[in-house]
């Protein structure tokens, strides 16, 4: 049976999803405003270790799975043999098996040809979940991601090109008073450049991340909205299906842009008038916090 080293993340939609731990940690664990993996230190599992705990799942469970999800931060980045593999092993342990997903980040990206993510798509592993952060340069240079959009969007768009699909996160409130409307529209418009299946927002929270978040000039309430409200307003994808449901934010928004581009800027734009009728909540700064690892 698999084994852990807590804590392990993995998105909301991975919920049922049997995971396996490939990775410790993150390969590129230098983000200034992330505070998941801060205590540990990146190391890759031994390939024999993880063939050993698929081949332990019981036989009558394994009819049952449909989605495996890689952990820890990045397992893209495991040596292309190695992860070619694992994904051979998942494939002929469950006959069910349709969709293999794993966070991405740009370094991880970085180690992978284009003809290696198609060699990797065949072998099931179809969804990529990729922190961009921001589209503003600026932002992420103070938020020490390490890479630059155009770098990013380079990236991602060589994953699209080998047929997977991408799950983009950005945080809102990443820049702080001073650029928040930069950082909504230059996020939008690298989303309208490589147009993923999906993209997901959060709210920028204090989680072992104290010296960066003590650092910002923090956004209200108010001015959270109004740049949720910005970001939405300059989309103009193709096609991508927008949540909002992390428990990081307050304004929770779904729909799938262009289609529902209006009603989705309406739905802020009703938030702001019912939170304008809450005393003193639009002047307020978010104070969601964890702090329970």
């Amino acid at each position: 049976m698999p084994t852990y080293v807590e804590p392990v993340f993995r998105p909301p939609s991975e919920a049922r999803s049997l995971i396996f731990q490939i990775t410790i940690g993150c390969s590129q664990n230098q983000c200034a405003f992330c505070g998941m993996y801060k205590e540990k230190q990146f190391r890759l599992k031994p390939l024999e270790d993880v063939l050993s705990e698929i081949a332990a799942i019981p036989e009558q469970y394994r009819s049952r799975v449909e989605r495996v999800f890689l952990a820890d931060g990045d397992a893209l980045v495991y040596p292309f043999n190695g992860l070619s593999a694992i994904l051979d092993a998942l494939g002929m342990a469950f006959p069910r098996l349709a969709r293999v997903g794993s966070y991405a980040s740009p370094k991880s990206l970085t180690t992978k040809s284009p003809e290696e993510l198609e060699q990797l798509r065949e072998r099931r592993l179809r969804i990529l979940y990729f922190g961009l952060e921001s589209g503003d340069d600026a932002t992420l240079r103070a938020a020490n991601k390490g890479f630059g959009a155009g770098e990013m969007a380079e990236l991602a768009l060589a994953a699209r090109t080998a047929g997977m699909k991408l799950s983009v996160t950005a945080i809102l409130g990443l820049a702080g008073r001073g650029r928040s409307l930069e950082h909504a529209r230059a996020t939008a418009e690298w989303v309208n450049r490589v147009n993923p299946e999906f993209f997901s927002l959060l709210t920028l929270f204090h989680r072992h991340n104290d010296a960066f978040v003590t650092s910002l000039d923090h956004c209200t309430h108010r001015e959270l909205m109004l740049e949720a409200r910005e970001l939405v307003a300059s989309l103009h994808p193709e096609r991508t299906i927008l949540r909002s449901n992390h428990v990081s934010n307050f304004l929770n928004l779904e729909g799938s842009d262009p289609k529902d581009r209006l009603r989705l800027i309406a739905d802020v734009d009703e938030a702001l008038a019912h939170a304008g009728r809450l005393p003193g909540f639009l002047d307020e700064v978010p104070a969601y916090a964890e702090e329970w690892y």
